[in-house]
């Protein structure tokens, strides 16, 4: 078992990576369990496949679990489902020193941890990770959030899970679609800041997504200490660091808007088609070489994740697509700042994009 410690002033917390850790939850969240009951939030497929484990752990240990069951999908991710999960817990009596278990993926984690940070003002949650995703993005930095109509993540807050267990055991079970779309998410540490661990992703890319467990645990530790060292040195996004972790997402979110935030496009599907418009976009303002834009486009691809946005056959302008960046949250004094790139491993936060240029280039795109 790895363990990288997430270095945040009088908040740090470890995350915990290695095969058997659902198995071995009990002993490993007991320190953070001050009662015999306790309350778990999962969904129906991951329930399906880890909820006797789980028990199990719990039992053998003298804990009660008790399971709030949802749907999976983004739709959870409401004010309907807000209030559901709150008034559950509440109904369970959850006090403010108690921890909350997410047992899911990253819709799980952000709704699990929004509703901990508003039960009472804020008590503790504990983050089990149980797909690629979440374990590499998501479940590590305390980012919480529901989504709304206007678009996805904008009601939420920081709240960051007191643990974060991350069994690569549990990606066995995962489609090989979620496999990708956590993918996406590994190889973009690579293309935003370690040039190094992008060529490894060149070269063992497939075997992380088909499912090497070698190649999976070195995936996830690479990928959660580079997280953990950028949340450490910028916790709320402030200084502009932990923004480069955003990169693909602004040109993935407006992707998701336009599919409706469904099964149409996942989220990695959409940043890793975020990260090549990205590279793309750089290129085309000269800070990158076409070769080096094509051989980030070259690595998703050959991982078997999509990497031409008209493969998605949308019917919607560049323009349109641009339109759906202005409900960004990160949106400052009518400002959307763009994370670009100056080479493989250099990402950098561009706050002059021209809002027409992208809408040209989108229709560039659109029709290749």
């Amino acid at each position: 078992m790895a363990v990288i410690r997430v270095e945040l002033a009088g908040r740090a917390y470890d995350v915990r990576v290695g095969a058997g850790l659902l198995a071995d939850c009990a002993k490993q969240c007991a320190p953070l369990l001050r009662k015999t009951d306790v309350p778990i939030v999962t969904d129906v497929n991951v329930s399906h496949h880890w909820r006797e484990t789980v028990t199990a752990s719990l039992v053998e240990a003298g804990f009660k679990p008790h399971f709030l069951v949802l749907d999976p999908g983004e739709a959870a991710k409401s004010w309907s489902g807000l209030e559901g999960v709150v008034e559950w817990l509440l109904g369970k009596g959850v006090e403010r020193g108690d921890h909350i278990v997410a047992l899911g993926g990253g819709v799980i984690g952000d709704l699990t941890g929004f509703a901990a940070s508003v039960l009472k003002r804020g008590c503790g949650f504990i983050q089990i990770p149980t797909t690629l995703l979440a374990q590499v993005d998501s479940s590590v930095g305390g980012k919480t959030a529901i989504n709304s109509k206007q678009g996805k993540n904008l009601i939420g807050a920081f709240h960051q899970p007191a643990l974060v267990l991350a069994d690569t055991g549990a990606l066995t079970t995962l489609p090989r679609r979620e496999m990708l779309a956590g993918y996406a998410e590994v190889i973009k540490y690579g293309i935003l800041g370690d040039p190094e661990f992008f060529a490894w992703c060149e070269d063992n890319g497939a075997s992380v997504v088909d499912g090497d467990a070698d190649a999976l645990v070195r995936a996830v530790e690479q990928s959660v200490a580079a997280k953990a060292r950028i949340v450490a040195e910028d916790e709320r996004e402030t200084s502009g660091t932990r923004a480069l972790l955003n990169l693909g997402h602004t040109f993935g979110h407006a992707l998701e808007a336009e599919t409706g935030f469904s099964s149409a496009l996942l989220h990695g599907e959409g940043v890793a088609l975020g990260m090549v418009l990205a590279a793309r976009y750089s290129a085309r303002i000269g800070n990158i070489s076409t070769a080096d834009a094509e051989r980030v486009t070259a690595a998703i691809a050959s991982s078997g994740l999509r990497s031409e946005i008209s493969e998605l056959a949308l019917s919607c302008s560049g323009s349109e697509l641009a339109a759906h960046m202005l409900h960004d949250k990160k949106m400052d004094a009518g400002t959307l700042p763009f994370v670009l790139l100056k080479g493989i491993g250099k990402a950098y936060l561009d706050k002059n994009v021209a809002m027409d240029d992208v809408a040209e280039f989108l229709s560039e795109q659109l029709a290749r």
